[in-house]
């Protein structure tokens, strides 16, 4: 993995290098021209023709050349076919400076391009570069081994020093310490981390030294995530490049039948001399060319990827941007979602006929045997103050309904009140005033009546509402979908006032109701919201949400953050409007280079400066949504 990053970051470097080497070329193409310029004026014709031709082959060899194989590997013509046919054209027709001039402002561009697209693979290695590549592998009682982060396994102990970077995902073992994680989530404030959080790879230890449990391997960290996507994102188009990619081909095609007419039509249509047809004719290849149209598109997408990677946002293809921008409704999982998937206990109430802490203790020890959130969250409660151990205990685990336990003298139940029986729970309720909004409930049960009940509530994010208020003021509709009860559901949709939601849902309720919506986003962390995920226009997965959730959905959240949602849209939003701001502008810079030539306004000079200024102008706009907003 250590070589891989390596390898990226050595690529990334020989294009900046190449990129910097054409922008030199060119320069020296443009010193060679202004010679020959000057040779032409004081006699000199024939080393300034000399000069003219040394400077085509040092500015128009490479671009000519991949312009040629590329349409001979491809069976299709392209741009720099039409670019070359130019400047040849040119030449035939005497115009030296001109086609030589086409040659300099092509060989330009194409460096331009290069150093755009080289700044791009350099934001995706700086972010890779924060990866160190050894950590500080703890054993026992042994100094700390220094070793290849490709070697660590999951389960192992490493060191991190304040200031250092950690190697790889983990879980806090030992220690708390502020976390910068602003390389992964775009969030400035450092994070505080205790015992049991989870640390990411390439984020900064601030304060004390940590130790942390590895439980990823390096090849799967967060960081690697984001490269594999990126490179995922470029092979999966946005629908309108797809549709300009197979226009280009049709397009050269018209626009080089078109020049032949525009050589002989206007002799026999207009008098015009074949010199000055002809000259037309070339001018039309170059500004007719759809240059900025193709570049609308691909460097605006590559640059809102890597944007939205920055700010922990990482989407799988450019195509999602295009769905996102178009959503309407965006659908939410309650539990892990919405909620922290924490549960709390609220209150314990224990009947007034027993014995407190005896029934409490009992209560515990029954629930230490199940792994269910709400048995563990009650047991964490009732074990401060009680030691959770009772003798001749037998607990048996009936899924889905509770737990059922036997000593010498009793049976007991643990479970909810469908379990322990829904008359005596509510009656139970009743008697003892409990508030019901919103809480799920525990009871414990012997033979004939309910001996004690605890509340517990999973509490609400606290970005959550923030969250769904972002949404309201895009003009988007939340709406929640959960399989929890209608009094929890209601609770939760009251408190984040989310107009629209549904109880009791199952996985396959869930994805009926996206089935039956259009531009639809669905958002969720769990196993029962892959199928959702699945079918929705756009699936956003929670980022410590489970691995399934991850692979089915579009976009994944790095970090729990529902705000992170609504910049997710918002960025899809801006993509489109820079596209179709690149688009239209391309369009409307064709069409008026076209008339003007045709008018005989422009000179081949300025229709190439102008037609190579429309490029450089779209590819700069699809570069500011690398500007942190």
């Amino acid at each position: 993995m250590a070589a891989n990053i390596e390898k990226k970051t050595q690529h990334a470097l020989v294009e900046n290098v190449k990129a910097y080497g054409e922008l030199l070329l060119a320069i020296i193409v443009g010193i060679l021209i202004l010679f020959a310029w000057r040779m032409d004026i004081v006699g000199l014709e024939t080393a300034a023709i000399m000069t003219y031709i040394t400077a085509f082959l040092l500015g128009g060899f490479t671009k000519a050349k991949s312009g040629i194989l590329e349409s001979i590997r491809e069976r299709k013509l392209n741009i720099e076919i039409l670019m070359v046919l130019a400047a040849i054209g040119a030449c035939i027709t005497g115009y030296w400076t001109e086609g030589a001039i086409l040659i300099f402002i092509f060989a330009i561009s194409g460096a331009l391009e290069t150093l755009i697209s080289a700044k791009s693979k350099k934001e995706l290695t700086s972010l890779l570069e924060l990866q160190p590549q050894e950590a500080a592998l703890v054993r026992g009682g042994f100094a700390p081994i220094m070793m290849p982060i490709d070697e660590l396994k999951i389960g192992d102990h490493i060191l991190v020093k304040p200031g250092e970077r950690i190697p790889v995902d983990g879980t806090l073992f030992k220690g708390s310490a502020s976390v910068d994680e602003s390389a992964l989530s775009g969030e400035s404030i450092p994070v505080h981390k205790e015992a049991g959080d989870d640390v990411f790879a390439g984020t900064l230890n601030m304060h004390t030294a940590i130790t942390v449990v590895v439980t990823k391997e390096a090849q799967h960290t967060v960081f690697q995530q984001i490269l594999q996507l990126m490179e995922q994102a470029k092979e999966n188009k946005a629908p309108v490049q797809q549709l300009l990619e197979k226009f280009e081909q049709r397009y050269v095609q018209i626009v080089l039948t078109v020049v032949g007419l525009m050589i002989f039509l206007p002799i026999v249509l207009f008098s015009w001399s074949f010199e000055t047809s002809f000259y037309r004719a070339m001018i039309l290849l170059v500004v007719a060319s759809p240059g900025a149209l193709v570049a609308s598109i691909m460097p605006a997408t590559l640059s809102a990827i890597t944007a939205g990677a920055k700010q922990g946002i990482l989407f799988k293809g450019g195509s999602h941007f295009e769905h996102l921008a178009k959503v309407e409704r965006v659908v939410f999982d309650k539990t892990g979602t919405l909620t922290m998937s924490a549960p709390k206990v609220v209150d314990v109430v224990v009947a007034s006929h027993v014995q407190k802490d005896d029934t409490l203790r009992l209560l515990g020890a029954i629930e230490s045997k199940s792994n269910h959130p709400l048995a563990q969250a009650l047991v964490k409660q009732l074990s401060i103050t009680y030691t959770l151990t009772y003798e001749e205990l037998f607990v048996e685990d009936l899924p889905g309904q509770g737990l059922r336990a036997t000593t010498n003298e009793h049976t007991y139940l643990v479970g909810n009140e469908s379990f322990v029986g829904e008359q005596l729970a509510h009656a139970f309720l009743q008697q003892h005033a409990i508030d019901t909004s919103g809480k799920s409930f525990v009871f414990l049960k012997d033979e004939q009546q309910i001996l004690a009940a605890a509340s517990l509530q999973d509490p609400i994010r606290p970005e959550a509402q923030q969250a769904i208020e972002q949404l309201k003021a895009l003009k988007l509709t939340p709406v929640m979908l959960t399989g929890d009860n209608e009094l929890a559901a209601k609770s939760v949709a009251t408190a984040l006032q989310i107009p629209e939601y549904e109880a009791n849902c199952l996985p396959e309720t869930k994805a009926s109701y996206v089935q039956q919506h259009k531009h639809i986003a669905m958002v969720g962390d769990g196993i029962n919201d892959a199928p959702a995920l699945a079918l929705a226009d756009v699936g956003i997965a929670m980022g410590k949400g489970t691995a399934i959730a991850l692979e089915t959905a579009q976009v994944a959240l790095m970090e729990n953050d529902l705000r992170k949602v609504a910049q997710a849209v918002l960025l899809s939003r801006k993509l489109q409007t820079v596209i179709y701001q690149n688009v239209a502008f391309s369009l409307v810079v064709v069409v008026l280079l076209i008339l003007t030539n045709y008018l005989q306004i422009i000179n081949l000079p300025i229709g190439i400066l102008l037609h190579e200024a429309s490029i450089l102008a779209v590819v700069l706009n699809g570069l500011r949504l690398l500007r942190r907003s």
